[in-house]
């Protein structure tokens, strides 16, 4: 199996640079329609350890998601994300945004560790469990937010503070991605690539939905099917979607998939 072509999304959609300028259009433009945005919130100390954070129009409590961009670990930030809030938004939730370090200047375990505190920081803040959504990258990251061992972080924390996930054309297993030129950044040895790899953690025993392109690669469409498989999850593949088409649905309050997502989020 080629690998590299599997894997190299860039690649298998030659015109995502079109796909990339609307993301940042969109998102710039909910920036701005957003009825209420908290930007640039500080959770750790570093410059990209911010998050923006985008409420429902009505005031009150209200249920809480974490929408976590992909470049796999190593491009793009929170701006290119903004309006994967909208649809959630739309449903009555507040949904962060989060940036955060890349590789190779970043390790990925260090990532890891970046949106723990991202999550722990909107814990301490709101006092809501957290439904995690992410793509590409972030996908893999929403499910070792889900898989995170809170209490052994902080007694303070609840078990279940990241209740439910839903990742998006996500990486489960790194292990394939280190001969590759996606891979290379990480630099990681296949020891640290299965630490890091969700597919072969212990199943936290949470809600957890995947969703997947169906124009995707057989790696993409498998990694899914058998992380939701592992984790007791469900599976779905969007019929026609690309990796970038797959998240337009979420900038949309009566799509399925957000529907969904609101229904897997924790009360």
């Amino acid at each position: 199996m080629d690998l590299q072509a599997e894997y190299d999304n860039r690649a298998r959609v030659p015109d995502h640079p079109r796909h990339l300028a609307a993301w940042q259009r969109d998102a710039a433009a909910w920036r701005e329609a957003c009825p209420r945005a908290e930007l640039a919130l500080s959770y750790g100390e570093g410059e990209r350890e911010a998050l923006d954070l985008f409420h429902p129009a009505a005031a009150g409590d209200a249920p809480l998601a974490m929408f976590i961009h992909g470049g796999y670990w190593q491009a793009l930030d929170r701006s290119f994300a903004s309006h994967c809030a909208r649809g959630l938004n739309g449903r009555g939730f507040a949904v962060a945004v989060p940036s955060y370090d890349l590789c190779p200047a970043a390790t990925l375990g260090g990532i890891v560790g970046q949106l723990r505190d991202a999550a722990a920081f909107l814990f301490r803040r709101h006092r809501r469990r957290i439904l995690a959504v992410g793509h590409s990258a972030g996908g893999h990251l929403a499910a070792m937010l889900l898989g995170t061992d809170w209490r052994g972080l902080d007694p303070a924390l609840p078990a279940d503070l990241v209740a439910a996930a839903l990742p998006v054309s996500g990486v489960f297993e790194i292990e394939p991605l280190l001969g590759t030129t996606i891979g290379a950044a990480l630099r990681l040895t296949p020891a640290e690539a299965r630490a890091l790899s969700p597919r072969f953690l212990p199943s936290p025993r949470r809600p957890l939905h995947c969703l997947v392109g169906g124009a995707e690669s057989g790696e993409f469409l498998r990694q899914s099917r058998d992380f939701a498989a592992a984790w007791g999850g469900t599976f779905e593949s969007a019929p026609g979607a690309d990796h970038f088409t797959v998240i337009a649905p979420f900038a949309d309050p009566a799509s399925a998939i957000v529907a969904r997502a609101a229904a897997l989020a924790p009360p």
